[in-house]
């Protein structure tokens, strides 16, 4: 399990992360999202005990990262694909963490074929391999130890859509088996099919967490209509609160049964009506996130 609690990280004025909690629990995948400069990569650089907090916690199991005595097997770490050695073989990368962590040689070969690696890929420079073959790589490493957490920072990168799959099957079949996952992706359809519980970040913050199919219930009614702004009257007179929500369409809280009462009272014709988790979690992420996205803020 990883709880973290009211951590934070100033880098003079600038606080990357703010007071922040949450916890990923055993037999989960915990997505972990937010747009770019969230505090999603500084927040797992804490837990993993590259980065000092400036205050709070961040443990594994009860422990801080620093604290485990053979770290690799008790929490897999993947942030980076790109910061392997590229002057060493892949075989060698996992060699040098198997006898890191006194491991049996046979884990290195059962690593390669876990990731799909063949013999002449493992023997390969990592300079030459692709970012595909990288990520590969990154999780066979992080998987050596067998440890029971993994903390997994955008694994998605550089996969083409096969890989992606046998990845989500993976850490499906990983977190099936007790394990628990950290997942940070942008590939947002990817953490909506794997994903148990969510946490989404925004300027350091949480703005908000729970399970997936909470937070997806959460996101209210899509409403359409010809006469859009008569609808929001009609809507605000039953006491119901609307707001627009892409081109054309507004969003609310209510029941869409409701809603479509109060459209047909009002003599309303609607072009659409929906729950608003059938557009996913891309839509709710976008609306949480609205005033911290780059293109947002530019709007």
């Amino acid at each position: 399990m990883i709880t973290v609690e009211a951590l934070t990280k100033k880098y003079g004025a600038y606080t990357a992360v703010d007071g922040i909690s949450f916890t990923a629990r055993p037999g989960r995948v915990t997505g972990f999202l937010g747009p770019n400069g969230a505090g999603k990569s500084t927040t797992m650089r804490i837990i993993v005990g590259l980065t000092p907090p400036t205050s709070g916690t961040a443990t594994v199991a009860g422990r801080r990262y620093r604290d485990l005595p053979n770290p690799g097997l008790e929490v897999g770490v993947l942030l980076d694909a790109s910061a392997q050695h590229a002057g060493r073989t892949g075989r060698e990368i996992l060699t040098i963490a198997q006898q890191t962590m006194g491991l049996p040689a046979t884990r290195v070969r059962d690593m390669i074929e876990l990731v799909s690696l063949t013999g002449a890929e493992a023997d390969r420079r990592v300079g030459n391999y692709s970012l595909g073959m990288r990520q590969r790589l990154g999780i066979a490493t992080a998987l050596i130890g067998d440890p029971e957490v993994l903390i997994l920072d955008e694994p998605a990168n550089g996969l083409d859509p096969a890989g992606i799959r046998w990845m989500r099957d993976l850490l499906r079949e990983y977190a099936n088996r007790g394990g628990t996952v950290l997942l940070s992706s942008h590939l947002l359809h990817e953490i909506e099919v794997i994903a148990d519980d969510i946490v989404v970040i925004g300027n350091g913050r949480i703005v908000s967490q729970g399970t997936k199919t909470e937070l997806l219930q959460a996101a209210g009614t899509i409403v359409r209509a010809a006469d859009l702004s008569g609808l929001g009257r009609a809507l605000g007179a039953w006491g119901l609160t609307a707001t627009a929500s892409g081109a054309g369409a507004l969003r609310t809280d209510a029941d869409p049964a409701l809603v479509g009462t109060v459209a047909l009272k009002a003599g309303i014709a609607l072009t659409e009506l929906r729950p608003a988790d059938g557009a996913g979690l891309e839509e709710m992420f976008l609306e949480l996130t609205a005033t911290t996205q780059r293109e947002g803020a530019a709007a």
